[in-house]
């Protein structure tokens, strides 16, 4: 059974950092599709920073145009853990944070990914 655990939201003043954990278990680290993406009230689920693995050792990440920067992805396969840093945040980053899994295919679009996590709340503040 594939579960996706987020945690590691909260509430932070524009400027601040944060660092998002999933959990990951019942899934294989390799040749697969993850990452992080966000909803924000009235929008539509978004890619934040998927990441494509294509081993254990090596991955492609790719970011939104609005987090290059200032957002990283990264993983722990020793803790099936998946990481975002987030430093330097804006109001508009605001929004429900999902980690999510799927095949290895075209990782930075989120039609497809059939496993996500509950979701960690992040709310931004200026």
């Amino acid at each position: 059974q594939v579960q996706l655990v987020e945690s590691g939201g909260g509430s932070v003043q524009a400027g601040g950092s944060l660092r998002l954990s999933c959990v990951v278990s019942g899934y294989t680290y390799s040749r697969a599709c993850m990452g992080w993406f966000r909803q924000a009230p009235g929008r539509e689920r978004g890619a934040v920073a998927p990441l494509h693995i294509l081993t254990t050792i090596s991955d492609i990440a790719y970011y939104a145009d609005s987090v290059k920067g200032r957002l990283t992805i990264s993983r722990e396969n020793a803790k099936n853990t998946l990481y975002l840093r987030m430093k330097s945040l804006k109001d508009e980053d605001t929004g429900m944070y999902y980690c999510a899994a799927k095949g290895a295919s075209r990782c930075p679009d989120v039609d497809g990914y059939n496993y996500w996590g509950q979701g960690t709340q992040v709310t931004v503040s200026s």
